[in-house]
């Protein structure tokens, strides 16, 4: 059987398409040969687990990696500090034990000697013994010692693990006279200088970690558009469907912005679920851009681990669903401030990246798939949704979606259903209801998202894939006439880097004294369909 594209655990080389991450290795090693003291946290399926297996391998020749898991370890591990530093000292020497390295004998018989000992030495054996074992193990070997593990949440809510920290941050510090580890790496999706969000021992919230000797590690894990185009390449290699690959990669790092799990997953939903579908027969049908939106589309719909993380976290963090509403919604800046725990946690948890200093989604699935939740909460409650949605197959004609009449219909309803309520809720809500109407109009054949560079209180651009056609809908707070054509101007320009000649535009105008409707203006060889409400 050959190669396929992964979504489960780690990649494997020999059995999974793969992004090539030596560069990205090469750079992690940089922080080791400093000595550093670091961790790699990331948001759930980023890849972190495949990055420490290979570079546990990139390390080799140099180093001796001892490479943990504490996802393995159960609950009553983290008991007392006795239990855990026996069952650290096992796992250690276990993970040593599977390493066929010759230099390593010597480090295996000094752990052994740990299960000699009298059980009354086993029941007092604590962390101090276990770290001057360790010190000993690395003031011996042959080469230095690098400590990775991974899955280091596991252990996160516990005061044995912050005092296991605090040893560490203790040999580090006298590592100039004290034989210790040459690098330490917890990998989990927790900033273990954020744990004190986790800890609550006895109801009482932890306000520190030991962890403060740790490096920045601020090096990008997202996979690249270039990356993402040598994957493809191996893969056609293998089956030579035609497939334009550097637009196929460039459609799905726009879409993922790299996020490992998404773009596998995309992949993997081409390779195995569109290809040999009804629309498309084969696997040269299914990687096309076609292809690619149906691919994003089946994703959207579906519960897979990764949303299913995402929604738990809006459960659990009601401020940092507030906070993406007010993003996505209401159009509001969101600022970063330092020390802002809503930010943070939505930076770790990878809802959103940081651009200039303000929030921005992390990915055009995320946008998406947030934006179809929070409406779905909304449409239950608003009838346009509804009115949309009984009245979609007059939208559709020979396939293709009849945006004219969508605006007109649009601004019908919404004149009707909203004309009476105040300036507030229509100036937070306004974009808001357009998607009400415009989703369960697409849903099924079409594909939304909004384009970030221009979402804000203003204006948001709402770009439409629907049937292989796009179609732009400026959605703007109205602000005179004189903001009114500087904005036609600027949608005609966005129209011609699409290379589209039909633009549209929604305003909402909230002057007890306006001119509603619909109109076409001309703009060079642009045709704009603009409405006002």
């Amino acid at each position: 059987m050959g190669k396929i594209f992964n979504v489960s655990a780690d990649c494997k080389p020999n059995l999974h398409y793969m992004v090539d991450i030596s560069e990205l290795l090469h750079k992690i090693k940089e922080f080791i040969d400093r000595g550093e003291y670091f961790t790699i946290n990331r948001a759930r399926q980023y890849g972190k687990t495949t990055t420490l297996r290979a570079l546990k391998k990139y390390l080799q020749k140099e180093y001796i990696v001892v490479s943990l898991d504490f996802q393995k370890l159960g609950a009553n591990s983290f008991e007392n500090e006795n239990i855990f530093s026996i069952t650290f000292a096992r796992l250690f020497l276990n993970t040593l034990e599977r390493e066929k390295i010759e230099e390593l004998n010597g480090i295996k018989s000094r752990m052994a000697e740990l299960w000699d000992s009298s059980q009354t030495e086993k029941e007092h054996f604590s962390l101090f013994g276990l770290f001057l074992c360790l010190s000993r193990i690395c003031g011996s070997a042959d080469k230095p010692l690098v400590l990775l593990i991974d899955e280091v949440d596991s252990a996160s809510n516990n005061q044995v693990f912050l005092d296991f920290l605090a040893q560490l941050r203790g040999y580090y510090i006298d590592r100039d006279e004290t034989p210790t580890f040459q690098s330490v790496i917890l990998a989990g999706v927790y900033d273990i200088k954020s744990l004190k969000v986790k800890i609550r021992p006895e109801g009482i919230h932890k306000t520190n970690s030991p962890w403060n000797i740790a490096a920045d590690f601020d090096l990008d894990m997202s996979l690249h558009e270039k990356g993402i185009a040598g994957m493809l390449e191996d893969y056609e290699l293998d089956h030579h469907t035609g497939m334009k690959v550097e637009e196929l990669a460039a459609l799905i790092y726009d879409y993922t912005s790299g996020y490992p799990y998404l773009v596998s997953r995309i992949c993997k939903l081409i390779d195995e679920k569109i290809a040999k579908s009804r629309k498309f027969p084969d696997k040269k049908a299914a990687w096309t851009k076609e292809g690619f939106l149906a691919a994003v589309r089946v994703l959207l719909m579906e519960e897979n681990t990764l949303f299913e993380s995402l929604d738990n976290k809006l459960i659990d963090f009601p401020e940092l669903k507030k906070m993406l509403q007010d993003l996505l919604l209401k159009g509001r800046t969101i600022e970063y401030v330092p020390g802002d725990l809503g930010i943070r946690m939505a930076v770790m948890f990878g809802f959103i990246t940081l651009d200039h200093g303000t929030a921005v989604v992390s990915n055009r699935i995320f946008e998406t798939r947030l934006y179809n939740g929070f409406l779905a909460e909304k449409a239950r409650h608003m009838e346009i949704s509804q009115i949309a949605a009984d009245e979609k197959n007059q939208f559709i004609t020979d396939g293709q979606l009849d945006m004219d009449l969508v605006i007109r219909k649009f601004v019908s309803h919404y004149t009707e259903l909203f004309g009476e309520h105040n300036e507030r809720f229509l100036e937070d809500n306004g974009r808001c209801i357009f998607l009400l109407y415009m989703k369960p109009i697409i849903n099924g054949n079409g594909n939304y998202y909004i384009e970030a560079r221009t979402r804000n209180k203003r204006r948001t651009d709402l770009i439409i894939d629907f049937c292989g056609q796009q179609y732009i809908v400026e959605l703007k707070i109205w602000h005179g006439e004189e903001y009114n054509q500087r904005g036609e101007r600027q949608l005609a320009d966005y129209l011609e880097s699409y290379h589209l000649k039909r633009g549209y535009m929604v305003s909402f105008n909230f002057n007890k004294v306006k001119q509603t409707g619909v109109r076409k203006i001309l703009l060079g060889d642009k045709v704009l369909t603009e409405a006002v409400v």
